[in-house]
């Protein structure tokens, strides 16, 4: 049985962290970087691990690891060989793989909950190119393209202990095909795969979440569909309108819905977070499984949801 369907069948819905680079920022880091919280991964590994023991506390199910940035090209423009990159990659897993041994091995963490797990991110080509086009998807590659530039590292990362991949943040239905595609490379893999939108009916790229899922149905290595870093008051419709689509569990974990300028690599507006825990009770009675939060979101956005969860 797939990690995920482990955990539905304990409680109402699986709970992921939130965002890692807010809380890495709040730490004193400076993101303002083309390897974004991947640049973490050298220069303090540490404030990643506890950023994941933070949202363990708070009450999440499933962590998602510091690699969404972390990729060959990328490392390499950084001067690192192709060892060095994998190690990171290695890396990002095994400090959330120690921080949920480290917090599972007490007693007193383990009431009225499942073990967590361990996803290991998988990012678009867009988050590698670092100038905003994971939410458009206009790269001008083929489908072939895209699936050599993902094999690497996923190759890296499902030598690790992940439990699961996190194909997140997909902004057009050609980079999922593409990942679809590949993961039959590694056939002893789950996935989920998450798209970004830019409404409440299409995804960043234009095409409907509906038509995107539903090519997904076909695909048992992915074992959840959704949406994330999305504006929350989009979430409901488009979760209502992915439930017709699939049987598989949605997943969904918006951002804070504030704006984002790439070209000043700033967040601006008013946060749509406000009574998280009610919003996430409201997208799960429109189908979502899984819930969570994406950029700008807090370890108490992740323990509002925990309190209903864990009461209910």
């Amino acid at each position: 049985m797939n990690p995920i369907e482990t955990i539905l069948q304990q409680q109402a819905i699986l709970i992921l962290d939130g965002a890692m680079a807010t809380e890495l920022e709040r730490a004193g880091c400076d993101l303002d970087d083309s390897l974004w919280s991947a640049k973490v991964l050298l220069e303090a590994p540490e404030l990643i691990k506890a950023v994941h023991r933070s949202y363990f506390a708070a009450g999440a199910d499933c962590t998602i690891t510091a690699s969404y940035q972390a990729t060959f090209p990328g490392f390499a423009r950084r001067g690192l060989s192709r060892d060095e990159a994998a190690d990171l990659m290695a890396l990002s897993v095994r400090l959330a793989v120690e921080a949920r041994d480290e917090f599972w091995a007490a007693p007193a963490n383990r009431h009225n909950r499942p073990k967590p797990i361990v996803a290991a991110s998988i990012g678009p080509y867009g988050a590698y190119l670092a100038d905003g086009s994971e939410y458009s998807g206009h790269y001008g590659l083929s489908q072939s393209e895209l699936i050599n530039f993902h094999r690497p590292r996923l190759a890296v990362l499902a030598e690790t202990e992940a439990d699961i991949l996190a194909c997140e943040s997909i902004p057009c239905l050609l980079e999922a095909q593409a990942l679809a595609h590949l993961l039959a490379e590694f056939p002893d893999k789950y996935a989920w795969v998450s798209f970004t939108a830019k409404d409440g009916e299409h995804i960043s790229h234009g095409e409907r979440l509906v038509d995107c899922l539903g090519w997904l149905n076909d695909f048992p290595q992915i074992v959840a569909v959704g949406i994330n870093c999305t504006d929350p008051r989009y979430i409901a419709s488009l979760t209502q309108a992915a439930r017709t689509a699939t049987n598989k569990p949605i997943i969904v974990y918006p951002n804070s819905g504030e704006g984002y300028s790439a070209e000043d690599n700033v967040w601006f507006g008013p946060t749509q977070t406000t009574n998280y825990g009610q919003q996430s009770q409201h997208w799960h009675a429109c189908g979502a499984g899984i819930i969570g939060g994406c950029c700008r979101t807090t370890p108490e956005n992740i323990r509002e949801i925990a309190a209903w969860v864990r009461d209910s």
